[in-house]
């Protein structure tokens, strides 16, 4: 469990492929405090420690998520967005966040709106998926690449955030340009109204 509050970027050192798994070791500023089989997401993908070694870690992600996320695109010397998991009584300053990704999006633009930042980012529309709670709400909560963040003026393939200053410059938001595909978990509360508004007809 997470709350999209990126605790820091690490940088790719390291990509191996091992049959359809892909190995990636990564540098980041608490690397030396993690500990094999831990939790820790990535661009909002949930994934576990495998070795450690000084600031540097070691992960693997299968198939399934390097075909549902943008993990399969990294490169050496790309920057992630990680989190470790949320401890018992912590505050829980974003919104509940589970690391599994729901698709990918693509930013279509970015805008400077004097001193904060505008992205807008669109989605393939899924009806089948949306009628089980896989979309945006005006003032709802969303994870872009594993951070909270509120959802402005969605509709039915898109959406738009702010990034204030200090999230531009302390997350990868500030990689992300038009064309950037980025991760999306929806907030697992509307998955859950869904479901009930399924059951009860």
């Amino acid at each position: 469990m997470f709350s999209g509050i990126v605790e820091g970027i690490a940088v790719v050192t390291a990509i191996e492929k091992d049959r359809s798994n892909v190995n990636l070791t990564l540098s980041c500023p608490f690397g030396h405090e993690l500990e094999p089989s831990q939790s820790l997401a990535h661009n909002g993908v949930c994934l576990t420690v495998t070795h450690v070694e000084g600031d540097k870690y070691t992960t693997t992600a299968m198939k399934e998520t390097l075909d549902r996320s943008n993990l399969g695109d990294l490169q050496v010397g790309d920057k992630v967005n990680v989190e470790r998991s949320m401890p018992v009584g912590g505050r829980l300053d974003g919104h509940i966040v589970q690391g599994h990704v729901d698709i990918t999006a693509v930013c279509t633009a970015v805008e400077n709106a004097e001193g904060s930042f505008t992205y807008t980012f669109s989605y393939q529309l899924d009806k089948e998926m949306a009628s089980h709670g896989y979309f945006t709400v005006d003032k709802g909560s969303v994870t872009v690449n594993g951070v909270s963040l509120t959802v402005c003026s969605p509709t039915d393939d898109s959406f738009q955030v702010n990034i204030i200053p200090y999230t531009y410059e302390h997350t990868n938001f500030h990689t992300i340009v038009k064309g950037t595909k980025v991760n999306i978990e929806f907030d697992i509360l509307g998955k859950f109204i869904a479901r009930l508004q399924h059951f009860n007809g």
